[in-house]
C-alpha cells in the first residue's frame, strides 16, 4: 500500500522511548482503563484490552502497572478514573492530511492543546469529515520477518485476510477489515508467524509529495503532538 506507513511513526516515537517512559506508561495506562472499562477486564473475551495489553508489553511496562489499569477502570464509580476518546482531523505543512487520536480526562484542555501545538508548527485543525475520507480504516498487524522467509510470509498474510501488505525493512505490514483483525492474527499465529503489533489504525492509501521544508516541519509537528500526554496516535499521508 502506497502512503504513509505506520511502522516509522513507530519507530519515531520509540527514537524518545527511553527519555520518555514515564509518559510512554501513562499513555498505555490510560488505553488499558478504557479499553477495560469499555469491554470488560477479562482480555480473553475483550480483544481491544488484550490488544492494549499487548502494546503495552512491546514497550517493556510492568505487569504490576497492567494490572492496576485494569483494576482502576474497575474501581468504585466516585474512584474511577474517567477517560474519553478524541479525535481530531488536521491540516499540517505542505496540506498534509492527519488524523488525531488520543485519551482524554478533560477534553478542553487536550483540544488547546493540539490547536497550539499545530499553531506553533505550520498546521490547523480541519473541519469534521474534510480530511478523514482520504484515510481508509483497515486492521494492521506488524510481522516481523527474516529476509529468506519474505514470500512465504507474504502468502500466509494474504491467505489470513490481508487486503494490502507493505514492507518495511524486515516488517511487513499487513492490513484487513476492521471487523477481520482478530482472526488474521490468530490466523498469522498459527501459521508460525511472529506478530509483533496490531490494532485498528487510519491508513492513508496515497501520499502527498512535501518539499523537504515542510518535511522537516512535519516532523517538529510530530514531536511535539509526541509530547501531548493526551495523545496516543497521529496518522497522516506523507512519507518521511
Amino acid at each position: 500500500m502506497s502512503g504513509h506507513s505506520h511502522w516509522s511513526t513507530i519507530k519515531h516515537k520509540k527514537e524518545a522511548l527511553d527519555k520518555k517512559k514515564g509518559a510512554v506508561f501513562s499513555r498505555m495506562a490510560r488505553l488499558i482503563s478504557l479499553a477495560a472499562r469499555e469491554g470488560g477486564a477479562d482480555p480473553e473475551t475483550n480483544f481491544e484490552l488484550r490488544s492494549a495489553i499487548d502494546k503495552a508489553r512491546s514497550v517493556n511496562m510492568p505487569n504490576r502497572n497492567i494490572e492496576k489499569a485494569i483494576e482502576k477502570a474497575a474501581g468504585a464509580e466516585d474512584n474511577r478514573e474517567e477517560w474519553f476518546r478524541v479525535s481530531y482531523e488536521a491540516f499540517g505543512p505542505g496540506q498534509t492530511a492527519m488524523v488525531i487520536e488520543g485519551i482524554t480526562d478533560n477534553k478542553n484542555r487536550t483540544l488547546e492543546g493540539v490547536k497550539g501545538v499545530l499553531s506553533k508548527h505550520g498546521g490547523k485543525l480541519a473541519e469534521p469529515g474534510s480530511v478523514r475520507w482520504l484515510f481508509k480504516h483497515l486492521g494492521r498487524l506488524n510481522i516481523e520477518i527474516p529476509s529468506k522467509e519474505k514470500e512465504d510470509a507474504e502468502l500466509k498474510a494474504i491467505e489470513a485476510g490481508a487486503v494490502e501488505t507493505e514492507w518495511d525493512e524486515n516488517f511487513l505490514m499487513a492490513y484487513v477489515l476492521p471487523e477481520k483483525l482478530e482472526e488474521a492474527r490468530q490466523s498469522l499465529v498459527k501459521s508460525g508467524l511472529s506478530v509483533s503489533d496490531y490494532s485498528l489504525e487510519w491508513v492513508a492509501p496515497d501520499n502527498v509529495v512535501v518539499s523537504e521544508n515542510d518535511r522537516d516541519k512535519l516532523n517538529k509537528l510530530l514531536e511535539a503532538l509526541s509530547d501531548q500526554d493526551d495523545i496516543q496516535e497521529v496518522y497522516f499521508n506523507a512519507e518521511l
